[in-house]
C-alpha cells in the first residue's frame, strides 16, 4: 500500500499559478532591475524557483551544486564553458566572473530543459524583453 505524503502547501504548483506568478513577478521587477528569483515549491532547504531575468548576469559557477532548469517564457542565450576568468565568491555557493573561456552557446525557448553540472561555468543572455526559468540547484556528490 503506498501512502500519501503530507501535503504543506509548499508542495504543489499548477500551471494558471505559474503564470500568475511570472506576470506579477515581471509587474513588481523596478527600472533597471534585472533580476527576480521567488520560491515556488520547497522540501525543507530543497527549492524550485522562478528565476525571472530582464537583463544578463555575470557569468557564474556553482561549485556543489547541479543546476536544472525548464524554460517557462521569453527566450535567451546558454552559454557554458570550460572555464571562467575572474572568478571571485560573491556569496556562499557561489562565484561569479568576467568571462566564459571558449564558450558553447545554446539558443533557449520556452519548453527547453537544461542541466548544467556542479562546476560549470556559465551565462544566461537575453533574447527580447525577458528569460523565466523554473529551476532548482542539485547537490553534487
Amino acid at each position: 500500500m503506498l501512502l500519501a505524503a503530507p501535503t504543506t502547501g509548499q508542495d504543489f504548483a499548477s500551471g494558471n499559478d505559474i503564470a500568475a506568478r511570472v506576470e506579477a513577478m515581471g509587474k513588481a521587477m523596478k527600472p533597471g532591475q534585472g533580476f527576480a528569483w521567488e520560491p515556488v515549491v520547497r522540501d525543507g532547504e530543497r527549492v524550485a524557483a522562478l528565476e525571472y531575468w530582464k537583463a544578463p548576469g555575470r557569468p557564474a559557477v556553482h561549485p556543489d551544486q547541479a543546476e536544472y532548469a525548464i524554460v517557462i517564457a521569453g527566450a535567451g542565450t546558454l552559454r557554458t564553458g570550460k572555464s571562467m576568468e575572474g572568478g571571485k565568491q560573491t556569496q556562499p555557493g557561489l562565484i561569479e566572473g568576467d568571462r566564459i573561456v571558449d564558450p558553447l552557446d545554446r539558443p533557449l525557448k520556452p519548453g527547453d530543459v537544461l542541466l548544467i553540472p556542479a562546476g560549470v561555468p556559465h551565462w544566461f543572455g537575453i533574447t527580447g524583453d525577458r528569460l523565466v526559468l523554473l529551476g532548482t540547484k542539485i547537490p553534487a556528490k
